[in-house]
């Protein structure tokens, strides 16, 4: 399906789940249904299961806007309670269309709460109160946290077989009924091989063929082109390696300071998840990976680059982009709000030191 026939299924408002591999445009898809409905007045509820996805669409977690926090169950006592907080009385009963990212991490457990409080404040017995969910994610990626029960210090022991683990397991699920738009075209990626052994490793259909490909792709330690990033498993080797090569640039380095501003708690949690450092050294040479996307401007979140000069008024860095793009880097916001009110926001160059970086940043 295409990203604007999922669209077209969005805007007759029928309960939806939007899947697709990475690189499909899920979040491109949610943004465009998103500003169709700001254009007509309806202010979805933007939410996500954890925190640093809530940051990268600009909305909450999916716990804080229904008010269940951190709860593993709820009685009549935890709904009579939420339902009466007057604060989410009112952001939930205004709510028209729901919008939950990463879904594949929410549990069967916590998808059925946030069902419940909606049916009980909305005071409609229909899935979700009667509320749009948008539900946007891709179960074959992160699944739900499951926790262990100790049974003694020496074993650790899984409840008997569970009966559920994802979201789709929920009762509350089946009831939403929600059309799977599948997103097939990609964005990411336009090699051909690589995408199918991308799509091998999904599918679990890995074969000998495609373990030859990437044994042909392998290039031995000493051989190694001396511009291609390290992989570490900790952000702490990552700091040190890049700490060290700045450090070796000529020149002095010039250093750009995060800005905050909102409710505290809230500025933490973004900081922690923003990719940019509260403190950003860079010199001329300086190679560098975007943090944002802006596609209009000539990158996207993981574009590499090398710093060739620092402009304007503000000295803000010129950066040449492997592509061969010149683009002067300007401050970007990280945010979080509700109803389309900012409630905390960063603001930092999206760059980062880039000769060394994570695994999980490398994905």
């Amino acid at each position: 399906m295409t990203q604007s026939q999922a669209l077209s299924i969005l805007k007759t408002g029928a309960n939806v789940f939007l899947t697709g591999e990475p690189g499909s445009g899920k979040t491109h898809t949610i943004n465009e249904y998103v500003a169709y409905l700001r254009a007509r007045g309806v202010e979805p509820a933007i939410t996500a299961s954890t925190g640093i996805a809530a940051t990268h669409i600009g909305g909450m977690t999916v716990h804080s806007w229904s008010g269940i926090g951190i709860k593993a169950k709820l009685d009549k006592y935890d709904l009579d309670k939420i339902s009466s907080s007057k604060y989410i009385a009112t952001r939930v009963r205004r709510a028209k269309v729901l919008i939950i990212d990463e879904v594949s991490m929410l549990s069967p457990e916590t998808f059925s709460m946030i069902d419940a409080v909606c049916r009980e404040i909305k005071q409609n017995l229909e899935p979700f109160g009667g509320i749009q969910v948008v539900l946007v994610g891709d179960f074959f990626q992160l699944p739900p946290i499951v926790k262990m029960a100790v049974k003694d210090d020496s074993q650790i022991m899984f409840d008997d077989e569970p009966v559920a683990r994802f979201a789709y397991d929920s009762s509350a699920w089946t009831r939403a009924n929600p059309a799977v738009c599948y997103l097939t075209e990609q964005h990411r990626q336009d090699d051909a091989d690589f995408l199918e052994l991308l799509l091998a490793i999904r599918r679990n259909t890995f074969s000998d063929e495609h373990l030859e490909h990437i044994n042909a792709r392998k290039i031995e330690r000493d051989s190694a082109p001396s511009g291609a990033p390290k992989l570490f498993s900790h952000n702490a080797d990552v700091d040190r390696v890049n700490d060290e090569v700045l450090v070796k640039l000529p020149g002095e380095s010039k250093l750009f300071a995060m800005s905050s501003q909102g409710v505290e708690a809230l500025t933490s949690a973004l900081k922690k998840g923003c990719l940019s450092p509260e403190t950003l050294r860079l010199k001329v040479g300086a190679a560098v990976m975007f943090t944002k996307n802006s596609p209009k401007d000539g990158f996207v979140n993981g574009t590499l680059g090398v710093v060739q000069g620092f402009g304007g008024c503000e000295g803000y860095p010129i950066v040449k982009t492997r592509s061969g793009k010149m683009v002067e880097v300007v401050p970007m916001n990280w945010s979080v709000g509700d109803d389309g009110k900012v409630s905390a926001r960063i603001t930092q160059l999206p760059l980062r030191l880039a000769w060394a970086i994570t695994v999980h940043k490398s994905q």
